[in-house]
């Protein structure tokens, strides 16, 4: 007469409590997976023995399995709290320079601007380029934003306008002898400025002004106005020309490599007194969506690339996982873009705490991407994936695990009766 089945099954019951109070003790945990107790039976049984002749020997647990089941999203507000909607995992480095994986995405930003997670791993991301969004590395780095100092300045080095040049205008110079005379238009009839910056972030605002010349569809630019009060007086000399065809579209001038399309180079001479002594440095405008149709001079578009420096204001994720940053000069450009890991077995991964797991053999090494590409899912900024257990089912599968307990307790101690009862025989 043995114990053994009732002992394993009270020891099974155990281990089914100890899965369900970690589930119910982590039901608000963020990205937390739910696990549950897998039983097989336990059998002994010899080679050549007759099917069914062994009675079992009790129960083991086979397995505590991982349910990685989409949990809900809440959404709290905060720009650094992200969860994934889809597979994938972030992917961190511990402190110790283990990579790992989570699906908690409530990161914060550390005194020297590293994204980081509760427990200090670092968040990791793929390198961008500022200005095209491009992805410019191949291998994961640590997501590290200018926190502790400002974003330095950024010097112009083109001017994009959309415009339109009135077709119905006539010669600038005017004809006195005309019947009735047409007098001449002054320069800032058709002008517009806008600031640019030099190399230290110094703005300096630029006037473009555009006069009609005697020949058909030509513009003469220039970038001052007559000052005749100055000793000697001051005429400004064209920057460049503007020549249109019949139909209103833009012919001149062709840019000349590096620049493209239709453009004009514009020298730009620090604002004085220019303490510093800062060179001359070139604009190119671009003047590709400039057209001279038959209504009234209007700007659409003028824009310039560069800037002053500017402190870190906000962030923002997209849903691809590009990290946007707002700066108080009004900049907001790419920093990073954060990096998702799958695998092939997600219940192969180790769990090690703080809700990260690990990669080991059975789960595979992990596949790198980016939120959206291939099976990948997509990122929801503001806001936390919570935990996807079910309190309500835990809260059944505890009483139904402590009913086994006492089951099994029950066969013990009948067991104990029977052996009491063989032991007093007379």
């Amino acid at each position: 007469m043995s114990f053994q089945q009732g002992l394993s099954g009270l020891n099974a019951a155990s281990k089914n409590l100890d899965v369900i109070g970690h589930n119910i003790a982590n039901s608000n945990t963020v990205g937390f997976k739910a696990s549950r107790a897998e039983f097989a039976e336990m059998v002994a049984s010899a080679i050549g023995s007759a099917g069914g002749s062994n009675a079992g020997i009790g129960v083991e647990v086979g397995a505590v399995a991982q349910q990685f089941t989409q949990g809900n999203l809440t959404i709290t507000g905060n720009s650094l709290d992200v969860a994934i909607n889809g597979n994938g995992f972030f992917t961190l480095t511990l402190p110790d320079g283990t990579a790992a994986y989570t699906r908690s995405g409530n990161f914060k930003l550390d005194k020297e601007g590293n994204m980081i997670t509760n427990d200090n791993a670092s968040v990791m991301g793929y390198p961008v380029d500022p200005v095209t969004g491009l992805r410019t590395g191949t291998d994961p780095i640590p997501m590290v934003f200018p926190t502790a100092e400002p974003i330095p300045a950024k010097q112009t080095t083109k001017i994009t306008a959309a415009f339109n040049l009135d077709a119905r205008a006539t010669d600038a110079a005017g004809n006195p002898a005309a019947t009735p005379p047409i007098p001449a238009t002054p320069r800032a009839t058709y002008g517009t400025s806008i600031n640019v910056f030099d190399s230290q972030g110094v703005a300096k605002p630029v006037s473009l002004y555009f006069q009609k010349t005697a020949t058909a569809n030509t513009w003469d630019v220039y970038d001052a106005l007559d000052d005749p009060t100055a000793v000697p007086p001051v005429v400004a000399t064209p920057i460049g020309q503007i020549t249109f065809d019949n139909n209103g579209a833009i012919t001149g001038p062709v840019a000349t490599p590096p620049a493209t399309g239709f453009s004009l180079p514009l020298t730009i001479n620090p604002t004085p007194p220019n303490p510093n002594n800062l060179p001359t440095y070139t604009v190119d405008v671009s003047l590709d969506k400039v057209t001279q149709f038959g209504k009234k001079f209007a700007v659409s578009n003028l824009s310039q690339d560069g800037y002053t420096s500017g402190e870190l204001t906000g962030i923002n994720i997209e849903n691809n996982g590009m990290i946007m940053t707002r700066y108080s000069n009004g900049v907001t450009r790419a920093e990073g873009q954060l990096a998702l890991s799958s695998f092939r077995n997600t219940q192969g991964l180790a769990s090690v705490g703080s809700n990260n797991w690990v990669a080991t053999f059975e789960s595979g090494q992990p596949v790198v991407g980016t939120a959206t590409d291939g099976s990948f899912g997509s990122l929801r900024s503001g806001a936390l994936e919570d935990s996807n257990v079910d309190l309500t089912a835990e809260l059944v599968n505890m009483m139904t695990a402590q009913r086994a307990y006492q089951a099994n307790a029950q066969t013990i101690k009948t067991q104990d009766q029977v052996m009491s009862t063989l032991v007093n025989l007379r």
